[in-house]
């Protein structure tokens, strides 16, 4: 493999980033195109080719999936660091994908479904958080092309967002969910070809081993902690059971006190630790109404695969004249509106410089932002009613003002995590970010099951007002949050 600096071969950069990016565009590719489909395979009738469950239960399956997915992501940084390396690692992530999206495509009904949620949330907690870290392993301290770099690889994996659900949907109305699911499955294969191909030539030696591997004294205690909270698990589950509560509803429940209590778990390892200094401390607790913040933005931008795919499906007008308009299709909003907005916020940064907002501040206008994209959606209710289909430009509106507040808070949160960290816990910290979404989307698992017809006007008013209130209140302790931050911008 070449040296770090001199290796230009895809675009000015290191060859191996168009192998990950690659990679990333059709594990993305099969995620998002599985997802534009599946609350509707949940909830559509037998009749229709879906399974028939309730609304409720879809959509708070549906929201619990999203959190095990970013939940994950710790194990999957674990297994890297401790055991396989990056590169491993994300290979048989990969696999675990393909095979997840293989039993979806199967017609074995609901069981393959919860069997393809398994494989494909520890084969995403595998993959995805290693990608980004060898993506970094790609240039030196010093190479000034490592931000152009990861501006290539996010654009590989919005361009993947962005086509799958075209595809998918279309498939799976011309034929079936399953040939829709199968697609998925036939994206991640390649992606893996790719990947097995070209990453033992173009990924750098350091991501071919475990950076910290388990010591021989280490790998007993690790194995009794795994079998412990395996018993744990079964006996939960065999006590639900035994009583009558092991239910949908009951299961998900438990997992929504789970991905809440690790985020709470980690605040507390890193608040008492001996290992964080005094001004490490203020950090830490600068970054709690951040992550607060963040778990309110992520709780609303991640229902549009939940509460407001049902919206396109059920309300919103899809035929006109001849050409029909797919309900999987809204999906694509959300990478597009990506490509459009980034490379206007990089610039706008760019040019404010030293006058752009504070972090907290960009947190406190993206609530605003996400609050209104939700109360956008009143408007076509009350002039309208519930009973009729309204235009689908209401939805492409909301979609607009979502991702401003996107913009506003996720690439700041990556950067304004990274900088918080205390150096005992900079690994952990990172996994914090992924927690946020993981703890919102399993909130919505719960407060999903009250969208209903008769309901929607007071849920869209009620939290995008209280996420609009929360944003006022951001905007009140800025100057607090800056002041623990300790010097950090």
């Amino acid at each position: 493999m070449k040296e770090k600096s001199k290796d230009r071969a895809f675009m000015g950069h290191p060859r191996g980033l168009l192998t990950l990016s690659m990679t990333e565009f059709w594990e993305r590719f099969s995620y998002y195109g599985m997802r534009a489909i599946l609350i509707y395979y949940m909830y559509y009738s037998v009749a229709k080719g879906g399974l028939g469950f309730d609304q409720g239960t879809a959509l708070s399956v549906m929201s619990i999936y999203g959190s095990l997915v970013y939940l994950s992501s710790t194990i999957g940084g674990f297994i890297s660091d401790r055991l396989l390396g990056a590169r491993r690692t994300v290979f048989w992530g990969g696999v675990l994908i393909m095979f997840g999206h293989i039993v979806l495509s199967l017609p074995f009904g609901a069981g393959a479904l919860f069997a393809s949620i398994v494989l494909i949330v520890i084969g995403t907690g595998l993959l995805k958080p290693n990608v980004s870290e060898m993506v970094g392993n790609l240039y030196g301290e010093k190479d000034l092309r490592r931000d152009s770099g990861f501006s290539i690889f996010v654009m590989g994996i919005n361009l993947g967002s962005l086509i799958a659900p075209l595809i998918v949907n279309w498939a799976q109305v011309k034929f079936n969910f399953h040939v829709g699911f199968s697609l998925a499955a036939f994206g991640m294969a390649i992606g893996l070809i790719v990947y097995a191909i070209d990453s033992r030539k173009y990924i750098g030696e350091q991501d071919n081993q475990a950076p910290d591997p388990l010591k021989p004294g280490e790998l007993k205690p690790l194995l009794i902690k795994v079998a412990s909270g395996l018993a744990a698990a079964i006996i939960v589950l065999g006590i639900m059971a035994a009583t009558g509560n092991l239910t949908i509803a009951n299961v998900i429940m438990l997992l929504t006190i789970i991905a809440i209590a690790v985020p709470i778990t980690y605040f507390v390892m890193m608040l008492t630790s001996k290992k964080v200094t005094k001004v490490e401390r203020s950090r830490v607790w600068a970054y709690v109404p951040l992550f607060i913040a963040a778990v309110i933005f992520w709780a609303i931008e991640e229902s549009g695969s939940s509460v407001l795919a049902v919206f396109a499906a059920n309300q919103t007008q899809l035929t006109f004249g001849s050409f029909k308009i797919l309900p999987g299709w809204f999906q694509m909003l959300n990478p597009l509106f990506i490509l459009l907005y980034g490379p206007v916020f990089a610039t706008l940064w760019v040019r404010l410089g030293k006058k752009q907002p504070s972090s907290p501040k960009k947190f406190a206008y993206g609530l605003l932002f996400t609050g209104v994209s939700y109360l956008v959606m009143m408007l076509p209710l009350m002039l309208a009613g519930t009973d009729a289909r309204v235009s689908p430009l209401w939805l492409v509106l909301s979609w607009a003002i979502v991702e401003i507040g996107e913009m506003l808070i996720s690439p700041v949160g990556l950067s304004v995590t990274t900088r918080l960290a205390p150096k005992a816990f900079a690994s952990q910290m990172m996994s914090m970010w992924f927690l946020a979404d993981a703890a919102a989307q399993a909130v919505n698992a719960q407060i999903v099951r009250l969208y209903t017809p008769s309901t929607e006007l007071a849920y869209f008013g009620i939290f995008g007002g209280l996420t609009i209130l929360f944003g006022l209140v951001m905007f009140l302790i800025v100057p607090r949050i800056e002041k623990l931050m300790q010097g950090v911008n």
